[in-house]
């Protein structure tokens, strides 16, 4: 299963629909700013599932939930925008809720620097970066879970 990453698009949608069209994914994840951009382009693609949470930018949405875990494939994967955790000053916190929760992959934007790292005890962690320029991509084979970022 493929599974592309955006996050920080702010209005700019051509990267976003450039990735689906190259890497075909079957999923896709938006970590807000902003979400409407997520629904725009989810309206382009009907029968791709899209999940997505609200960014700082986004304002309170009471339907969309600041935090998500999802399962896909018996991975878990825990996602939110970032800012609630305080990213732009360190990952602690958000590290610290993904062990908590046993989350195998800890998604985030917010910053605007994109990053990919496995930690020693396994738990992915990526930040796609900020839509014009970058997104993540997820491959998930049978329990195995490889993770990288791919410029746009």
């Amino acid at each position: 299963m493929k599974i592309l990453v955006f996050s920080d698009s702010h209005h700019s949608l051509s990267g976003m629909y450039a990735a689906i069209d190259q890497f075909q994914p079957q999923q896709i994840i938006h970590l807000g700013d902003l979400i409407c951009d997520a629904e725009e382009v989810a309206q382009h693609y009907p029968k791709l599932p899209f999940c997505m949470v609200p960014g700082n930018c986004d304002g309170w949405i009471p339907s969309v939930p600041v935090k998500r875990q999802v399962t896909l494939e018996g991975v878990s994967i825990l996602l939110s925008h970032g800012h609630r955790w305080g990213v732009k000053s360190g990952y602690d916190a958000a590290i610290a809720d993904a062990r908590a929760v046993g989350a195998d992959i800890l998604l985030f934007g917010h910053t605007h620097n994109a990053l990919c790292q496995q930690l020693e005890d396994g738990l992915w962690m990526m930040n796609p970066g900020p839509a014009r320029t970058s997104c993540g991509l997820i491959e998930l084979d049978q329990g195995n879970i490889s993770c990288s970022l791919c410029q746009l």
